[in-house]
């Protein structure tokens, strides 16, 4: 069977648009970080005892810890539910016609990134968001086959025997909204409270900013474009100074089926061009497709290109209408964190976790104001989306994504306006030669130095010496280059940027790699400790480097970062997410940016087996550190399980969120 891209090739080819795709192929009280009063002194040191690698079915902790199940999937939000237990999951009797619509008031499942609103003045109490990123149907269904194989090659007659799944399935996905406090006995969910919200794959939501009304978006259900069902696929979030949530969409191609089918046929080729840079497979991963036909491409081939966006999300008022900032680009979405400029307008960075895409920043037209919360209700809708390009010499330049018929990004390169522009995101960006990264899961600016700190948490595909092929719609160098210097990166590593005279703002920027992750305990891979000595072609698959510390046996291992987070102090905090479990099980780590003890990783947490960590969230006072815990199990299945966590008594795993506390109360 043709491969998508090779279909698209041929097709557009046929009918005389060589030119075209060769361009295409070339108000909370813990706000966002303000860089005017950044007070420039983090702390240096970690006091907490560093715990070992584990493989234990166990969510582990430092010794001064301690940790609470807050939300797991298929508990009740509102009190007159009983919510869905590890124990009926056992059997399918709970997958009936109604499944979805109890799960729509119901914690959802893989819960990913996590966002705290505190009460004005109050640490203890507020709003938490929190993403539910897909669905692992082998531990959400009884009696599914144990490989991937199997369970593909009967997707279909397994949807057509179980049709209810699929509204399940997208009631699982978005987001929960849900208020807690901390009581005297620890942290509470207040079920029912004003704020509680299930948004999912159905709800209604707005199309804003330069895409609205866009051709390229309008669907037989919605042929003005402006209004789209629903969200899915979310990964990484962040928050916005005025106190909403940005929750990013990112692996959307997954949800759809039938692309090379309709490929093969269609004559819309303004429409199959748009699909070079992000396509879809001609089969699902979850079947969607077999029961709505909004997840066929050959009956509604631009619903696709309504996902992919970054979310904003009121989650304060359960009445409001999610919107989806199109200003901010398409691609595949990891973090939407926003820093307030010296000048009043508000950035936000954002990757693309994708083998070989891009780190991007959007800077608002308008200046954010405190004291006029709507002024602010549309602020990123209108500004500029900028691409980045690392240099070889630790510079780099944001480079502005914006049409221009005198510019690169131009109707003969195939962008008719800036909706096109933003639409074919990775596309624009290809054109002004931003340099292609190792998966980008996440950007986090120090709250305290204000320098960002972006995640890439793997590449295994990239080699030593330069070899140009056809990746992902275009044709790429895969070669090692300066920001991305490890052949067979499968360990990932964290970049720090330094952005000119400290403004979010500035196109300028200096950046280095503060870690190149791995196992530091491997007497057969070198532990560098001096910058200079990381060197693109150089270095081998395990070579390691934590920001210039000087001793391999007192920091932690570390595979494939992926959500970053800082506390108060300004210590940087890191989940991990590493398929291949290099070094253990994933875990949570803490490690100080700046000071003697620059580089000293330490792992505080280890997840139960299978698990991936997420969230990274702190409170306010620095008290409580929120993480998810997603797919637990994975391997395994509901009949033949790996991981009995959180419920134990050889019950199926089931995702969850926690928090972790110090023991005597005080910061972590």
């Amino acid at each position: 069977m043709k491969a998508f891209s090779a279909i698209l090739e041929e097709r557009l080819s046929r009918r005389g648009f060589v030119a075209m795709g060769t361009a295409a192929g070339v108000a909370a009280s813990l706000p966002a970080v303000s860089l005017a009063d950044t007070r420039r002194q983090p702390a240096t040191t970690v006091n907490l005892q560093g715990i070992a690698p584990s493989r234990d079915d166990a969510l582990l902790v430092s010794p001064e810890l301690q940790s609470r199940t807050l939300l797991t999937w298929g508990d009740p939000l509102w009190p007159d539910d009983r919510g869905l237990s590890a124990q009926d999951i056992r059997t399918l009797d709970w997958l009936d016609d109604r499944a979805g619509a109890r799960q729509e008031r119901r914690f959802g499942t893989n819960n990913d990134a996590i966002v705290f609103f505190p009460d004005r003045g109050d640490a203890a109490r507020g709003v938490l968001c929190v993403n539910h990123e897909y669905v692992t149907a082998e531990l959400n269904f009884a009696g599914l086959a144990p490989t991937a194989k199997e369970r593909a090659a009967a997707r279909a007659s397994w949807i057509a025997a179980h049709p209810q799944a699929v509204a399940w399935m997208q009631a699982a996905h978005g987001v929960s909204v849900v208020r807690i406090s901390r009581e005297r006995d620890g942290w509470q969910v207040l079920r029912g409270a004003p704020q509680t919200r299930r948004i999912t794959a159905t709800t209604p939501m707005e199309i804003s900013g330069p895409a609205r009304g866009h051709s390229l978006l309008r669907t037989n259900a919605d042929p003005t474009g402006t209004r789209v069902l629903g969200t899915f696929a979310n990964c990484s979030a962040g928050r916005t100074p005025w106190g909403t949530y940005l929750t990013s969409e990112e692996n959307v191609d997954d949800y759809f089926g039938k692309t090379r089918s309709w490929a093969g046929v269609t004559e819309d080729f303004d429409l199959l061009g748009a699909f070079n840079r992000f396509p879809t497979g001609e089969d699902s991963l979850y079947g969607w497709e077999h029961i709505d036909r909004r997840f066929d491409v050959r009956a509604e081939p631009r619903e696709q290109l309504r996902y992919g966006w970054i979310v904003e999300i009121d989650p304060q008022d359960p009445t409001s209408t999610p919107h989806k900032r199109t200003a901010l680009g398409r691609f595949s979405h990891e973090s939407a964190t926003t820093i307030v400029a010296p000048d009043g307008r508000v950035v936000v960075y954002m990757g693309d976790d994708d083998k070989y895409e891009y780190a991007y920043k959007f800077v608002t037209r308008d200046r954010f104001d405190a004291k006029n919360p709507a002024a602010n209700r549309d602020l990123l809708d209108h500004g500029t989306l900028y691409v980045a390009r690392f240099d070889a010499t630790g510079k780099g330049e944001w480079l502005p994504l914006v049409h221009n018929e005198k510019g690169p990004l131009n109707s003969q390169a195939g962008f008719k306006d800036q909706g096109e522009v933003v639409i074919k995101c990775r596309a624009a960006a290809d054109l002004l030669g931003a340099t292609p990264m190792d998966r980008i899961e996440d950007f986090e600016p120090n709250p305290v130095t204000g320098r960002v700190y972006m995640a890439c948490t793997k590449n295994p595909d990239r080699e030593r010496q330069s070899r140009r092929d056809y990746y992902m719609g275009r044709q790429i160098d895969l070669a090692v280059d300066a920001a991305n210097p490890r052949i067979g990166n499968d360990y990932g590593h964290i970049i720090e940027l330094i952005e000119r005279a400290d403004d979010a703002t500035s196109l300028k920027f200096r950046w280095n790699i503060f870690i190149l992750a791995g196992d530091p305990r491997n007497p057969e891979s070198r532990f560098l400790t001096r910058y200079a000595d990381i060197v693109p072609g150089k270095l081998e698959h395990g070579d390691t480097y934590y920001g210039g510390y000087g001793d391999r046996s007192d920091v932690s291992p570390l595979a494939c970062p992926d959500n970053v987070g800082f506390d108060p102090s300004g210590r940087l905090w890191i989940v991990s997410d590493s398929d291949l479990k290099l070094t253990g099980n994933d875990g949570c780590f803490v490690v100080p940016t700046h000071g003697a003890e620059r580089g000293r990783l330490k792992q505080i947490v280890s997840a139960p087996v299978g698990a991936e960590v997420t969230g990274c969230e702190f409170t306010p006072d620095g008290r409580a550190l929120f993480l998810g815990l997603q797919h637990p199990g994975e391997g395994g299945t509901v009949d033949k399980p790996i991981s009995h966590w959180p419920d134990g008594n050889g019950l199926p795993a089931r995702s969850a969120l926690v928090v972790i506390e110090r023991k005597d109360g005080q910061p972590l």
